[in-house]
């Protein structure tokens, strides 16, 4: 067998030394365009994890990687004046010219067959390889030349950013921050060797524009970012070694490829995906995946076979970092976004900003820290003490919730003609006392055509109000929870099956007509609705007010109306169900204009001093669809009329939504919406650990948490949550003290047994 590599970065040489050490016979030739000893980078970071890998794949070069580290345990983070630590973070950095130094002499050593200053262009030119594997980095000219077998996407990000070094010495992995005239600058700084450290300057392409940058060579640039940011650097300045380059200021690519393989041609590291250098992967991903094809291909004589073992080991791993690197990249690309933030929260957010280290990591991390954080978010919020952030109170107008935890609006299907019975008693009264802050009302139509089914809800007869004030009567007399009731009108998605029968698909019999700002069917099978007249859009509208007048008179404590997930409102809202050309149509102001005269009509008929949200899609995921940046305009416009929260969904608005799921997925677009308008939101979407609601309201993301099917498994999950985590301030039904008492003993004993409970 012939093996072939194009690129001698580290991905290169340690997939070519490992190779060849475990098959001797395999024929490994490595090519790579620049010098030995040629490098334009400055420091490399890896994780303890990467280490154990490396260190099982190859003892001696990591021994020898681990002697020339530099340790550190602290992030240091600078901004607006005020110095903010936190410890347990364990980095390890290392001069990239050293590991490739490693590296290079183990590939020697292993007897690979080392060509350098060689320029590779395509791919054909080794026909007589058995493997040509691509290693030639994020611009892979070996990629390019069969960019539609891979399916490469790559995706040019919105900073400038140019690497640079300095004989500073850091203490800490350290953050600065500067607003200057013509936007921020960042800095992230590292200790890489005993007298160097990596300093990487990043801004957005307009700020660096603005600052006339486009023009500015290496040296200058250097002397540019040591001015900007002396006081971080001890009187010392920055370095460049980017001489060679025309233009030293960088854009980073996102690159990812739909296969990994073609033919006789395999990816390797950046050739096959990039992860942002402020999560500090690349290196780190490219080293595990030299690991992982130098054991596949040693051990599998079938090379596609091969190749396949090696994407399916990899591919979930990778997918795992990029999105994180993905959450990281568009944090730094947003500081002014989160410079409004006050310095704690500022921080705080930063550190759990990939949303890969929650808040008890941080705390195993450092308890400090994460106990200063809660004492303050506590303080802001009337409190006292460390308390977890999801227990801190939240006040909208005259509604005061005693916690972050809400029971999200679910569709039971459970209704006879509307009428919500005593599985709807049950359902809500047992999350009441579950400990909940807030508890929703599934989607509750204002006429009998704005079901969504025969088994849903609806606030449009008297029995309907009887049986919801029976309802939030107990929520209110038998709980400290509120209640709110979601109002939303079904539309073209109506007159479909029970959600556990086939969800979204029309009735075998008894379908009853739909209507929509457009004759569009949701699906093939579904019924074309008729399209709105204006005095179809005036009786909705009195169909809505009539409704909430209704849940005012039954007590209920907040109005959500529902703009989300394909519904009547929803689809006026996305062009892709919206296609009129009347006012109610065209630009993203017309079609708003109908749900936001519903809302108007009912912010004028309820209570003034209690609070109303909507619920949005922040995104279609279809191209030509509703965009986070649309979401913006959206939440504005709700924010402009009175809405005092944005509930922030995603999705559900067509057939052929693509969306990226994943834990806590939806979170970024409430984030974005809370912090560039300052308008309360509500986080929701595979939000399930007490974890995670610490971590989304101690950052910032959102002021409150909506869980669905968490709480469909477990009614008392916010109780369970407040005993596992230590919290007492938290009260149980009298009735249940006992099952309470009984609950603690159980964690305790797990607890020192290593059982998880």
């Amino acid at each position: 067998m012939r093996v072939v590599c194009v690129g001698g970065g580290p991905a290169g040489l340690f997939f070519s030394a490992l190779l060849k050490r475990a098959r001797p016979e395999i024929a490994v030739c490595l090519y790579e365009r620049n010098r030995p000893g040629d490098t334009f980078g400055w420091g490399v970071v890896f994780s303890d994890q990467t280490l154990g890998r490396i260190a099982a794949a190859d003892p001696q070069a990591c021994a020898a990687i681990e002697a020339a580290f530099v340790h550190w345990d602290d992030i240091e983070i600078h901004f607006r004046g005020r110095v903010l630590r936190a410890g347990g973070q364990g980095f390890a950095g290392i001069g990239r010219k050293r590991l490739i130094e490693i590296l290079y002499e183990g590939a020697r050593a292993a007897g690979v067959e080392l060509h350098f200053g060689a320029e590779v262009a395509r791919a054909a030119e080794f026909g007589d390889a058995d493997v040509v594997v691509a290693a030639d980095g994020a611009n892979s000219s070996t990629r390019r030349s069969l960019r539609d077998r891979f399916g490469t996407s790559a995706e040019t990000r919105n900073c400038r950013y140019i690497w640079l070094g300095t004989r500073h010495r850091f203490d800490a992995f350290t953050f600065a921050f500067e607003e200057t005239p013509w936007g921020w600058f960042q800095l992230h700084a590292y200790q890489f060797d005993a007298d160097t450290g990596t300093a990487i300057v990043e801004c957005r392409e307009e700020t660096w524009l603005r600052a006339g940058l486009d023009g500015a060579d290496a040296p200058s640039s250097a002397r540019f970012c040591e001015r900007l940011f002396a006081p971080y650097l001890g009187g010392h300045g920055l370095l460049s070694n980017a001489h060679h380059l025309a233009q030293p200021w960088l854009r980073f690519v996102n690159v990812s490829n739909e296969r990994w393989s073609s033919g006789n041609v395999v990816l390797l590291g950046d050739a096959a995906h990039t992860a942002h250098f402020s999560i500090g992967s690349g290196t780190k991903l490219a080293m595990e995946d030299a690991i992982a094809l130098a054991a596949v291909l040693a051990s599998e004589p079938d090379v596609p076979a091969a190749f396949a073992a090696y994407e399916a080991e990899r591919r979930i791993e990778v997918l795992r970092l990029q999105n994180a690197a993905r959450n990281s990249l568009e944090w730094f690309e947003n500081v002014a976004r989160y410079a409004k933030l006050e310095p704690e929260q500022f921080a705080y957010s930063l550190l759990t900003r990939s949303q890969r280290i929650g808040h008890e990591n941080l705390r195993l991390r450092d308890r400090t820290y994460v106990a200063g954080i809660e004492s303050w978010l506590a303080a802001r919020n009337g409190g006292a003490g460390a308390v977890p952030p999801m227990f801190t109170p939240l006040r909208l107008r005259g509604l005061e919730l005693r916690n972050r935890v809400v029971v999200s609006p679910m569709a039971m299907y459970s209704c006879v003609d509307g009428t919500p019975d005593d599985f709807y008693l049950v359902h809500l009264g047992a999350r009441a006392q579950g400990g909940a802050a807030l508890v929703f009302t599934e989607m509750t139509a204002p006429e009998a055509a704005g079901r969504i089914s025969p088994g849903c809800a609806g606030m449009y007869a008297p029995e309907h109000e009887i049986a919801w004030r029976r309802i939030v009567t107990f929520v209110h007399e038998r709980s400290d929870a509120k209640i709110g009731l979601q109002l939303g009108h079904a539309g073209r998605k109506g007159s479909t099956q029970l959600g556990w029968e086939a969800i979204d698909e029309p009735l075998d019999e008894g379908n009853w007509p739909v209507i929509a700002p457009s004759a569009l069917g949701y699906g093939p099978q579904n019924q074309v609705p008729r399209e709105m007249s204006r005095s179809d859009m005036e009786a909705v509208t009195e169909h809505f007010v009539r409704a909430a007048e209704m849940g005012a008179r039954c007590g209920f404590d907040l109005l959500e109306l529902h703009c989300a997930h394909g519904y009547l409102l929803s689809s006026f809202i996305t062009p892709l169900s919206n296609r009129r050309t009347d006012a109610f149509g065209g630009s993203l102001a017309n079609r708003l204009r109908f749900p936001l005269e519903v809302f108007e009509a009912l912010r004028a008929v309820w209570p003034s001093e209690r609070p109303m949200s909507v619920r949005i899609s922040a995104t279609d995921w279809v191209p030509g669809g509703i965009t986070p940046d649309d979401a913006v305009e959206i939440a504005r416009a709700f924010g402009h009329a009175g809405a005092d929260l944005i509930d922030v969904s995603a999705g559900q608005t067509s057939r052929d939504a693509r969306p990226f799921y994943g834990r806590m997925f939806q979170t970024p677009f409430a984030d974005r919406i809370r912090n560039e308008l300052g308008i309360a939101t509500m986080a929701v979407g595979n939000i399930f650990e007490p974890d995670h609601v610490n971590g989304i309201i101690a950052a910032g993301r959102a002021d409150l948490c909506a869980l669905a099917r968490a709480h469909l498994a477990d009614p008392y999950w916010t109780l369970h949550a407040a005993a596992k985590l230590g919290y007492d301030g938290l009260a149980w039904p009298n009735p249940y003290l006992t099952g309470r008492d009984q609950y603690v003993r159980n964690l305790l004993r797990a607890e020192a047994s290593g059982i998880p409970m």
